[in-house]
């Protein structure tokens, strides 16, 4: 089963054709009646299905029983192409690169779709401004392997491609299965947390009463909703706060603050996973969000609407496996350190990284005299950028002990600064300067209660010289710089981290394959297969070996190992 077949959607019916190792016809073009009879009656000898977009074609196939082993995805490549050669922002669907191809006019991107809580998936949405008739479409395919030749690194540059493509199959597949969802158990949450709904739609009884304690608190009718009014109030009592985020106002002595701080916890859930919710996006015991694999520029998974990597952990008792079945629950233990430390090769990181165990707790044991929370602080602080004040200090330490790691990152920062391009260990490629929105700026760290991360500031600078700023040609450089400095730090080593993830979902939905087993959640390092009680041990086992077979094959052999931390549970909030 190694040929590769391109196929596109004919109304009901399909265009077929054998590809060549140069990606052009070996054959003649077939039209076939019943495009899900083609496939079907092709999967023994069809190795790689290339088609324009996975979310046009496979949703259809899915509903029929039928499941593509391979595919390459022509409008996933091209969005990886164009970024690789500094043009991301360009139109990026088959018919743009067509366009292109022939030097006519580029057609723009269509609107982005707005989501339909519990809709099945695009497919059978037109497709406006990405018509191309199938002898483009191959045209465009033997284009785009060409380009891959020309890739700084083009055998991970294919390998990239590869890999997205399998994650496009793997969202299609999540979205069929649905993540299992207890409408009755997020219900009676709701009412413990939110109390009684009003007639009207207004504030459930609890958020309206903590709104009643904020007024009271300040004396006047207070809107806690509305920033503007609660930093207003407290401009009143002579107290300047420039944000309302809870880290900020936990430091306020005033008797508004706790009432306060609960109304935004639960008003968040009542907007975001509230009554509405529930209604317009659970359907039939299931959640089935639109996932959006290379979402983000640096790779990351993001969904159209729904919130489904947002989910609150105490929402997450509303998620509980079948009856008889169970919830796999798999964290990637230090993702982004490990990352580092693979593709810096640092000798002395990767030493670290070579074990199963807390990676913060071997790395204090070596450069921080045993104090744990202080090493993670150095660590991540080196990833996202906070190397100004102790974080010098702590960088320092760690260029001392891991030369070539820090140097990793520090010239990624130099390169984003100058405004040079700068990619992944298998080729995502940072968006050039002016591509870059304030959006995009994925650097700054997790700020999470209890973390002692939550101290960095996303406006934090890097630094390799005394002044906090590296200056290029001896001037020295503008905020936007050392904006694009952090973005590019971190770009490397989270992008890095997606590109591993990738080859792990990839790997991970081979071994299931012959199990009953479902992937039905992920986001960038976690991940969640539902499977009947008995499949639990494999599917676990199959986890561990998948991230451990994505390490070797995204960065080669090193002594970095890639774990995780796993648990078989009914709920998903009993894993954490």
């Amino acid at each position: 089963m190694t040929e590769r077949w391109a196929l596109a959607a004919d109304g009901g019916g399909a265009l077929l054709v054998p590809l060549g190792a140069d990606g052009r016809p070996a054959g003649p073009v077939l039209r076939e009646p019943d495009l899900v009879a083609a496939v079907r009656a092709r999967l023994p000898e069809v190795g790689r299905w290339v088609w324009r977009s996975t979310a046009e074609l496979y949703p259809r196939l899915l509903a029929a029983g039928v499941r593509i082993e391979r595919c390459y995805d022509i409008e996933a490549a091209e969005l990886l192409l164009l970024g690789h050669e500094g043009r991301l922002g360009e139109p990026r669907s088959a018919a743009a690169a067509w366009a292109r191809l022939r030097r006519g006019a580029v057609p723009p991107d269509p609107p982005a779709r707005s989501a339909v809580p519990g809709s099945q998936s695009s497919l059978f949405e037109p497709h406006a401004g990405r018509d191309v008739p199938f002898e483009g479409l191959l045209e465009v395919y033997a284009e785009q392997l060409r380009r891959h030749q020309d890739a700084e690194h083009p055998g991970r540059m294919r390998l990239l491609t590869a890999s997205e493509s399998a994650a496009m199959l793997v969202a299609a597949e999540m979205h069929r299965a649905g993540l299992p969802w207890r409408a009755d158990v997020h219900r009676e949450m709701l009412r413990e947390l939110l109390g009684e709904r009003y007639a009207g739609g207004g504030e459930p009884r609890r958020l309206a009463e903590l709104a009643d304690q904020v007024s009271e608190a300040f004396g006047r009718r207070v809107r806690p909703d509305l920033p503007a009014d609660v930093m207003k109030a407290f401009a009143q009592t002579g107290i300047k706060v420039r944000s309302t985020r809870r880290w900020e106002l936990e430091e306020i002595d005033h008797p508004a603050v706790e009432p306060l701080i609960q109304y935004k916890k639960l008003y968040r859930i009542w907007t975001a996973h509230g009554w509405s919710w529930l209604q317009d996006w659970v359907r039939e015991g299931r959640f089935r969000p639109e996932y959006l694999p290379g979402g983000t520029v640096s790779g990351r998974w993001t969904t159209n609407g729904g919130g489904a990597l947002q989910i609150p952990r105490v929402i997450r008792r509303a998620v509980v496996a079948d009856e008889g079945w169970r919830l796999v629950v798999a964290d990637a233990d230090q993702m982004e350190p490990r990352v580092l430390a693979a593709i810096s090769r640092d000798p002395g990181l990767m030493e670290v990284a070579g074990h199963d165990g807390d990676l913060y707790t071997a790395l204090s044991d070596r450069a921080f005299s045993g104090d744990r929370a202080h090493a993670k602080l150095a660590l991540l602080g080196a990833i996202y950028g906070q190397t100004s004040g102790d974080g010098l200090k702590n960088l320092a330490a760690l260029r001392r002990r891991f030369p070539l790691a820090i140097a990793y990152v520090d010239d990624a920062a130099r390169a984003g600064q100058e405004g040079r391009l700068v990619r992944t260990w298998l080729g995502r490629t940072s968006p050039p300067r002016a591509a870059l929105t304030e959006d995009d700026d994925e650097g700054g760290l997790p700020q999470e209660p209890g973390d002692a991360t939550a101290s960095f500031s996303s406006s934090s600078s890097f630094s390799s010289s005394d002044d906090g700023e590296f200056t290029p040609g001896g001037g020295r450089t503008s905020s936007e710089d050392r904006a694009r400095g952090r973005f590019t730090r971190n770009f490397v080593v989270q992008g890095s981290a997606a590109d591993w993830a990738l080859l792990m979902l990839a790997a991970l939905r081979r071994a299931t394959a012959g199990m009953r087993a479902e992937l039905v959640f992920f986001q960038h390092d976690e991940v969640i297969v539902h499977c009947p009680e008995e499949e639990a041990e494999e599917v676990a086992e199959a986890i561990r070996a998948a991230g451990e077979l994505a390490g070797r094959i995204t960065f080669g052999e090193t002594p970095v190992r890639f774990s995780f931390t796993t648990a078989t549970v009914e709920r998903y909030s009993d894993a954490k």
